[in-house]
């Protein structure tokens, strides 16, 4: 089975593949006071400079380091807050599904499903969230080649619409390391493509049972994929890094992010994007 869902797909008031977005928002919800802080922080900028996003947290991280790591508040208490937040912001909304009897459960409040990494090839997972019509990105596994994703791909023929994202590959035991010609690659198979720019800079499973990072080289790496092309910026955002319970080392501060938002334009109007 190949790929027949067209190319380019309706999210929000905009379409992925024409018109450029970003992915923004913590790693994974808190307390709903403080996901709402940031969320219209998040909001205001984009306003500011004038572009589409996506708001994006997980109801769930359920591939933590170690097993003592905060997960978050779980499906139906996540899904409750985004649908709050959507309602009351506007914009559209993304979040993982870590399970195929999720999907359906999800798809009622997101408007794009997200595949974690490392589940990017789990054939059941991938089916179950097509099913639901909803568009799926996907981000390539970090012990993926950029033309595997071609099954990936395969598998979500009959989903609303594919993106693949870029996130970093495995380099050594605690490191990745960012092949841009993936970029390249993945959007030969005929789909959108994302740049994760604060996944990229993780130290996976570098400070022993937590991972590591450093947002030091986010903007240096979401403007190198800028120009090579891209559909989507996705970066990760809060305004403590340091109290969320996830990611903290590699999101990008809230007030650092018009700066950002700014030069990846920047970057992309010089290269005719």
């Amino acid at each position: 089975m190949t790929y027949t869902a067209p190319a380019s797909f309706a999210l929000g008031s905009w379409t992925v593949g024409e018109d450029f977005f970003f992915v923004l928002g913590p790693c994974v919800l808190e307390a709903e006071d403080t996901t709402l802080r940031i969320a219209e922080g998040i909001a205001e900028v984009c306003e500011r400079v004038g572009v589409n996003w996506v708001f994006k947290a997980s109801f769930d991280k359920a591939n933590r380091t170690s097993a003592h790591g905060q997960r978050g508040p779980g499906v139906s208490a996540g899904l409750g807050q985004l649908a709050r937040l959507k309602s009351r912001l506007g914009v559209p909304i993304t979040t993982d599904v870590h399970l195929p009897d999720q999907a359906a459960e999800v798809a009622s409040v997101a408007d794009l499903l997200q595949v974690p990494a490392f589940l990017c090839r789990q054939t059941d997972l991938l089916l179950a969230c097509a099913a639901t019509g909803r568009p799926v990105n996907v981000k390539k596994g970090q012990f993926m080649a950029p033309d595997q994703m071609r099954g990936v791909v395969s598998k979500l023929a009959t989903a609303g619409g594919v993106m693949l994202t870029e996130r970093g590959t495995s380099f050594g035991y605690h490191d990745l390391v960012v092949d841009l010609r993936s970029l390249v690659q993945m959007r030969d198979l005929g789909v959108p493509v994302c740049f994760d720019a604060t996944h990229s800079v993780q130290a996976p499973g570098g400070l022993g049972d937590t991972s590591g990072g450093d947002r030091r080289f986010v903007p240096h790496l979401a403007r190198a994929a800028a120009a090579v092309g891209i559909d989507a910026l996705f970066a990760e955002v809060h305004d403590d890094p340091e109290s969320s319970p996830s990611d903290g080392a590699n999101m990008v501060r809230l007030p650092e992010l018009e700066r950002l938002l700014r030069r990846v334009l920047a970057v992309r109007a010089a290269m005719g994007g």
